[in-house]
């Protein structure tokens, strides 16, 4: 049986026909913002969005680790007056959030691949309305805790790109990380606009 190589080439296919998908913008250099657009030539993101990238003024909306992009996706088709961005680090998830999303003909999203942490690099001071945060990874040993997507470092982050009026929306059901947020909350500049725990 050649199960692993069967797995491996269906991922090698996938991760080619990522370069091919209008609707996704993949970074590989960690350390700066460079993404190639369809013809190989490196474009700015960063501040383009509503001008290049979806040609309208809607409000920007980001799915942060969105996985196969199931909320992006779905609150694309709800909200058609407003622009998503899935974003993810793992290109076999953002195939399929893309392919989706070109089935259903949904042309108010896109997705981006990149860690989370460089979300500075493509995102200009108050160019984000919204951000959303589903089911993220809890890190539920001490230890990790910075790598929690409610820890001081993100909050920081996304505070330098949403607008002052910007909502986070974050839906979780691990108690650890609940608990570490209302403590992070705490300490952090933040309204509380609705608590359903």
């Amino acid at each position: 049986m050649n199960i692993g190589t069967d797995l491996g080439k269906n991922k090698r296919k996938k991760f080619s026909e990522l370069k091919t998908l209008s609707n996704v913008f993949e970074n590989f250099k960690w350390d700066s913002a460079e993404v190639l657009d369809l013809d190989g030539n490196e474009i700015e993101l960063k501040g383009q969005w509503h001008r290049k990238i979806f040609q309208n003024d809607r409000p920007i909306v980001l799915e942060l680790a969105c996985g196969q992009g199931h909320y992006a996706r779905a609150l694309a088709k709800q909200e058609p007056d407003k622009n998503y961005i899935g974003i993810d680090v793992k290109g076999n998830r953002i195939w399929s959030a893309a392919k989706r999303a070109m089935d259903h003909q949904l042309d108010n999203v896109r997705f981006l691949r990149t860690r989370i942490e460089q979300l500075e690099m493509f995102f200009e001071k108050d160019e984000v309305d919204e951000i959303w945060i589903t089911f993220p990874d809890p890190f539920n040993r001490q230890a990790k805790h910075k790598k929690r997507l409610t820890s001081n470092h993100f909050l920081n982050s996304y505070k330098n790109v949403l607008k002052a009026d910007g909502i986070i929306h974050l839906k979780t059901d691990s108690q650890i990380l609940y608990d570490y947020t209302q403590e992070v909350f705490k300490t952090f500049p933040v309204e509380v606009l609705e608590n359903l725990s």
